[in-house]
């Protein structure tokens, strides 16, 4: 392995550890059961969530999300999308008809509980056609066709 980390060193690469056998291991956990174990493993995340980062930084993605009454969905762009393209992504006409977005964090989200408590505290942004997309946004897009 040390080889392989000082190989990936030189060549400005970074290396991910997988074991198989804590994989298989936190796949038949809930999720609360598979952070503990993990906690008692030292470790903070799973491989698999490791690699998936990794990918992502390596491919110069990011995820903004979008929340509506009945779901959530989380959109893959590359880094440095502006808010338009980011909406046409879900939709040709929110590119077109872009006016604005409402913008919150992710971990600003969570911390308050809901869209409304962000909105109390002042953590909700509108951004214009040049707001360059951040990895965690979460998005409301307001648009008009």
């Amino acid at each position: 392995m040390k080889a392989v980390r000082k190989y990936a060193a030189e060549e400005g690469a970074e290396v991910v550890t997988i074991s198989a056998k804590v994989e298989a291991e936190i796949a038949e956990l809930s999720n609360e059961d598979a952070m503990e174990f993990l906690g008692e493993l030292g470790l903070s995340q799973s491989g698999l969530d490791k690699l998936i980062k990794a990918s992502y930084k390596l491919l110069g993605l990011v995820t903004f999300l979008t929340a509506g009454v009945q779901e959530v969905r989380a959109w893959t762009i590359k880094n440095g999308t502006k808010a338009p393209q980011a909406g046409g992504k879900i939709h040709s006409d929110i590119e077109r008809g872009f006016i604005r977005a409402e913008i919150v964090s992710y971990d600003d989200l969570v911390r308050t509980g809901s869209a409304n408590a962000a909105r109390e505290k002042g953590l909700v942004r509108l951004e214009g056609k040049e707001y360059v997309m951040k990895d965690g946004d979460v998005t409301y897009f307001r648009f008009n066709v």
